[in-house]
């Protein structure tokens, strides 16, 4: 990912990233309370809060969110919700 496009540290307004298509997961509840992704011009990919759609946005490359979606379905992060 190009930092310098960006500007990226550990976030930036999701206001910032214009013409951004965010999608959310079919599975996300009444209250909106989902992540939303959205894939950005050189192919990273952007994170928020749909609760928040103004507030902070992640940014991460490909790689990243690639290595994060095996791990989401190999049931690495089952633990995370589990009751």
């Amino acid at each position: 990912m190009d930092h310098d496009v960006y500007d990226v540290y550990n976030g930036m307004a999701a206001t910032q990233l214009h013409d951004a298509a965010w999608q959310k997961s079919r599975r996300s509840n009444s209250q909106g309370s989902c992540v939303e992704f959205a894939r950005l011009p050189d192919g990273a990919v952007a994170v928020r809060n749909s609760r928040f759609p103004d507030g902070p946005a992640l940014v991460y490359t490909r790689a990243e969110i690639e290595a994060m979606l095996l791990g989401v379905k190999d049931g690495e992060f089952d633990h995370l919700i589990a009751s």
